[in-house]
């Protein structure tokens, strides 16, 4: 992309409104323009990491073999009364009466909808074990919105469920979604630690939350600093394997790790001194087992081998696709503006032109975003005549891992500069070590 074609209005100064890191670079970077309280507009730049949040989280369900669909974002009402979770929500929830005088709801989370599914059409533990997700906006009517997309009304939702025969089938369930989930965050360069937490209105007594450190977390946290250096990493995993995924789930919830609602001083103070640690930290998905709840209320059964009408067990697994931008930004930035994770970035590379209109600068520009194109990446080439400051302050500011900057003296004597955006490290290159470094990069990712 050509920044002189592109949309993308970045602002100088800081909005007021702005109270936190990721709030401030995501309006200043021209990623979102609020449309009104907690309800944004996604710009080009932001919708861009978006996608590819929500593609790596499609990527890791499907390869644990969970099935995607798509379910509506308005309910009736008459499900939520069917479990009797309607009034859970409070004003939270956002109630919306249609020309027919129905109840109708804007759906904050869909345990009824995907109850009501699976009872229409599976009748028989043959067809278990079964997960369904969908990715999907939300609402939920905030008392207080704020913080950008970290505690907005309107957000995308990853939720998932499960529906197995007993408890034990159920179980694996949960791991296998644990283990899906840290192989997802990992991916998008995230370490979000998995945390002993309370289930709210959702129900049940099987929850893990995960969770980002960071200082502008909401939740206060307790744990074990060796959780801190754990990494699942290529790790293979048999996603049917229950001894597999049990083995990993153990690994990383035998370290002490809990929310505050979960908080167990004794436990805690038996961690050595020197590995406790307390942090504020961002949530950013949560995983629950609440067993026959729902299928209890809502009447989903299965026939078992013995022929038998059961109810079955379910779980239910949320990641907060759109309020992981706010996440990332705030694990990763300087005072410069935002670090994106190369698993994330909107463009794999920026190419700055020094002297735009320069013969040499202008075909040497265009040689490495026709290189880099053709090996099947995305750069960002800033060919507007603006003075060098500004382009660097306006790559720094979005945030690109990798930035190759072309000027004269450099073309003179056949290099270009590679520059680290994490650690502000470069190097002269010859044209095409630069482009097969990038490539070399993005490879594995």
């Amino acid at each position: 992309m050509r920044l002189s074609r592109y949309f993308l209005p970045v602002l100088k100064e800081t909005p007021s409104e702005a109270q936190i890191v990721s709030h401030r670079y995501m309006l200043r970077a021209g990623m979102i323009k609020q449309s009104s309280a907690g309800i944004y507009s996604w710009l080009p730049l932001g919708f861009k990491v978006l996608k590819k949040i929500e593609n790596i989280v499609h990527e890791e369900q499907i390869r644990a073999g969970h099935i995607p669909m798509l379910m509506p974002t308005l309910q009736s009402a008459d499900l939520w009364r069917e479990s009797g979770r309607y009034d859970d929500y409070g004003e939270e929830m956002l109630r919306i009466t249609d020309r027919h005088g129905r109840d109708m709801l804007y759906g904050p989370t869909n345990e009824e909808l995907i109850t009501d599914i699976f009872r229409s059409h599976v009748g028989s533990y043959k067809d278990l074990p079964m997960t369904l997700y969908h990715i999907q906006w939300k609402f939920r009517d905030e008392i207080r919105p704020r913080f950008g997309v970290m505690r907005g009304r309107e957000f995308l939702m990853k939720d998932g469920y499960n529906f197995d025969v007993d408890y034990e089938s159920a179980m694996h369930a949960y791991n296998r979604h644990m283990v899906s989930y840290l192989r997802t965050y990992e991916r998008m360069g995230l370490k979000a630690i998995p945390m002993r937490a309370d289930s709210g209105p959702i129900g049940g007594d099987d929850t893990h939350e995960f969770l980002v450190l960071a200082d502008t977390g909401e939740s206060e946290v307790f744990f074990d600093s060796a959780i801190s250096d754990m990494t699942l990493g290529d790790r293979a995993v048999d996603f049917d394997s229950r001894d597999d995924c049990a083995a990993v789930v153990n690994e990383w919830t035998t370290p002490y790790a809990r929310t505050d609602e979960t908080h167990d001083e004794a436990l805690y103070n038996a961690i050595p001194e020197e590995r406790r640690r307390t942090s504020r930290a961002i949530e950013v998905g949560q995983i629950f087992y609440f067993g026959t709840k729902y299928s209890d209320a809502m009447g989903a059964t299965v026939s078992n081998n013995q022929g038998e009408q059961v109810p079955v067990h379910m779980g239910s697994h949320g990641i907060g696709v759109s309020r992981l931008l706010g996440a990332i930004i705030e694990a990763s930035h300087d005072d410069k503006g935002i670090i994106w994770p190369e698993g994330v970035t909107p463009f794999h590379c920026g190419i700055v032109n020094l002297r735009q209109g320069d013969d040499a600068c202008d075909g040497a520009c265009e040689n490495l975003y026709a290189a880099l194109t053709a090996a099947g990446l995305e750069p960002l080439y800033d060919d507007r005549k603006e003075r060098a400051g500004a382009k660097f302050a306006g790559m720094d500011l979005i945030g690109l891992p990798w930035r190759i900057t072309v000027g004269p003296r450099g073309v003179k004597n056949g290099v270009v500069e590679l520059t680290s955006r994490r650690t502000g490290e470069s190097e002269d290159l010859s044209a095409e070590a630069a482009v097969a470094r990038i490539v070399e990069i993005y490879a594995g990712i």
